[in-house]
C-alpha cells in the first residue's frame, strides 16, 4: 500500500481533469511513479474532488495506461474550500472549513485492487473541532466554534474487503499546515488536533468505537515528530500508540538530500523524510507522510520513493529543478496472512 500527496489540483474547478485528459507532464509523471511502485492500495491527497469523480476516474485510467490497473476508486466530499455558514458575509482564510479556493480543492481519494465495504464506511469530516476530547481551541467567538469542523480535508475509516472473510480498515486523513495562519492564529492547534483525533479514536474516547480488527492509518499530518513548525507531541503520541507500529520507511535519496547545513541541524533522521523543501526560508526536509499499521500486522518491507539523483529511477520524478511535487510517495508491504479472518454470516 502507498500514500502520496500528489498536489494535482487547486487552481480552479476542472483544471485537474483538464490536465489529466490532456496528458500534461505533471499528472503523467505522477501516474508513472504509481504504476512503477504498483501498490495494491494507494491513497492520494491533493486531487480535486468533483461529485461525478471525473478527475479521479481519469487519473485511475492514466495509471492503467502506464501499466497498473486499480479497478476500485472511492472518495468523499472534502472540507477544503467549503465556506463556514456564519452570520456575516466575510470570506477569509478563517471563514472556510479548510484551505482551498473552491469547494473540494485538493481532496483525498482512494484507488484499490479491492472493493470498499461502502455500508461500513465512517466519515468524520463533519465533526466539529470543539467536539474532540481535550481539543486545543483558539479564543474565538462561540459562533465560529459552532460551525468550525476539525478536518481541514477529511477523516475517514474505510473498510476494504480483501477476501470473503478478510477485511482491513484504512484510517485516512490529510491535515492542514501548522503555519500560514489567518487572523485567528489557529492553524498550529488545529493541525495538532487533526492528528490527535486518531489517538482519541483508538482510545475509544469518541462516540464511535475504535476498529476491532486490523487497520492502517494512512495520510499526511503536515507534522514532523521533531523538526519544523507545529506541536510535535501529537504525532509522537500517535507513533507511540500501543495499537500501532511504525515501519519507518526510508530512502537513500532523502539521506543524500539531508546532507546540508539546514538539514544536518534537524533532530530527526534524514532518511525518514518524505518532503523536500529546499527554499532558503523553508523548514528543510521533513517527515510529514505516514503509513502506520496496527500491531498485529506483519510488515515485510517499507520505503519512500526518493531515489538518488544519479540513479535511473530518479528520472521518473522528472526535472529535479522543477519537481512535480515536493512530496514523495511512501509505501509499506504487509503480509496478508497476518490479517485475521473474520466470521462472515
Amino acid at each position: 500500500m502507498a500514500f502520496w500527496r500528489i498536489d494535482l489540483g487547486g487552481r480552479g474547478p476542472g483544471y485537474a481533469l483538464r490536465d489529466i485528459l490532456a496528458r500534461a507532464p505533471a499528472p503523467v509523471t505522477k501516474a508513472r511513479v504509481i504504476a512503477h511502485i504498483a501498490p495494491d492500495i494507494v491513497v492520494v491527497s491533493g486531487l480535486d474532488y468533483d461529485h461525478g469523480h471525473a478527475a479521479l476516474y481519469a487519473f485511475r485510467n492514466l495509471i492503467a495506461a502506464k501499466g497498473h490497473v486499480l479497478p476500485y476508486i472511492f472518495a468523499l466530499p472534502s472540507n477544503s474550500g467549503l465556506r463556514l455558514q456564519l452570520n456575516d458575509n466575510s470570506v477569509t482564510t478563517d471563514h472556510v472549513q479548510g484551505y482551498g479556493h473552491f469547494t473540494g480543492a485538493r481532496g483525498l481519494a482512494l484507488l484499490s485492487r479491492f472493493p470498499v465495504e461502502t455500508l461500513s464506511v465512517r466519515d468524520f469530516t463533519q465533526m466539529l473541532w470543539r467536539d474532540l476530547p481535550r481539543a486545543t481551541l483558539p479564543d474565538v467567538a462561540p459562533d465560529w466554534l459552532d460551525h468550525q469542523r476539525l478536518s481541514s480535508t477529511g477523516h475517514w475509516d474505510i473498510p476494504l474487503a480483501l477476501d470473503h472473510d478478510q477485511t482491513i480498515s484504512l484510517l485516512i486523513y490529510q491535515a492542514g499546515p501548522p503555519v500560514f495562519d489567518g487572523d485567528l492564529f489557529a492553524n498550529k492547534d488545529r493541525n495538532h488536533d487533526e492528528t490527535a483525533f486518531w489517538s482519541a479514536y483508538l482510545n475509544n474516547d469518541l462516540p464511535e468505537p475504535a476498529p476491532s480488527g486490523a487497520f492502517v492509518i494512512m495520510g499526511g499530518s503536515n507534522l514532523d515528530p521533531f523538526d519544523g513548525d507545529g506541536r510535535h507531541e501529537a504525532i509522537r503520541a500517535l507513533l507511540a500508540h500501543p495499537r500501532l507500529q511504525d515501519p519507518e520507511p526510508i530512502s537513500d535519496g532523502a539521506r543524500m538530500a539531508g546532507d546540508d547545513a539546514k538539514n544536518r541541524a534537524h533532530r530527526g533522521p534524514p532518511e525518514l523524510d518524505t518532503v523536500h523543501w529546499p527554499q532558503e526560508n523553508g523548514p528543510g526536509n521533513l517527515r510529514v507522510s505516514y503509513i502506520l499499521p496496527s500491531v498485529e500486522l506483519r510488515t515485510i518491507d517499507a520505503g519512500v520513493f526518493w531515489p538518488e539523483a544519479t540513479t535511473p529511477e530518479a528520472e521518473l520524478l522528472g526535472d529535479p529543478n522543477t519537481p512535480v511535487t515536493p512530496h514523495r510517495l511512501i509505501w509499506v508491504d504487509l503480509d496478508r496472512t497476518s490479517i485475521p479472518a473474520q466470521q462472515v454470516p
